[in-house]
């Protein structure tokens, strides 16, 4: 999941969006690290790598395989550029002597021109590990609500402010309605990946919360 966080902070990038303010939003969501940093951390070949494995698998199954909007961006940055993270001394940061001294400023190829409302850049982030926390319920990949909210927290660093990614939908304003309508929104703006899943959808139909059915 934490991949769909990470991916978000990216695909900003390529929209042209300041990486500076990119860092920021995240550290105002509540992130325990900015996304361009976590990602120098985790190294760019790292999702290069899942993408590819996921495509395969998915074409496989004879599925629809759906590229994201940071594919690109990550492509450019190891084949055109060689930056490829911390480890190897360049990534979206420059480095002297293994230590992180800044934005690489060539990043303004991206643009970094581009403007959205901040609380959509905190929203996304937030929004999609959410999302994808909820089709991991649905498919039972997590069994309840407690499970979500604390590997959210512990696993993937989601902001403890929220105490997890089940309580974030049910205290967002409007309830879970209130997350799905917004989630909606985000879709429009900026792409499906943003749809509520089914069990959302049900649980904003019913009135309930994920907390009430744990």
């Amino acid at each position: 999941m934490i991949g769909t966080f990470t991916n978000e902070g990216i695909a900003m990038l390529g929209e042209g969006i300041s990486p500076a303010s990119i860092e920021q939003a995240t550290l105002q969501a509540g992130y325990p690290a900015p996304v361009l940093a976590l990602m120098d951390e985790l190294t760019l070949t790292l999702p290069r790598k899942i993408r590819e494995e996921t495509r395969s698998a998915a074409i496989a199954a004879g599925q629809e395989w759906v590229p994201h909007p940071a594919d690109v961006v990550v492509d450019r940055m190891i084949d055109e550029f060689d930056r490829k993270g911390r480890s190897t001394g360049a990534g979206f940061y420059d480095y002297a002597d293994g230590k992180r001294v800044g934005l690489w400023p060539g990043l303004g190829a991206f643009g970094g021109t581009g403007e959205i409302p901040f609380q959509d850049m905190k929203e996304r982030m937030l929004f999609i590990e959410a999302i994808e926390t909820v089709r991991c319920l649905e498919e039972g990949v997590l069994d309840t609500a407690t499970d979500a909210n604390v590997g959210s927290i512990l696993g993937i660093g989601y902001p403890g402010w929220t105490g997890g990614v089940a309580r974030y939908i049910d205290q967002y304003q409007g309830g879970v309605a209130g997350f799905v309508e917004r989630a909606r929104e985000l879709a429009q703006r900026y792409g499906d990946r943003f749809a509520p899943p089914q069990l959302l959808l049900d649980k904003a139909a019913d009135g309930d919360t994920f907390e009430e059915g744990n």
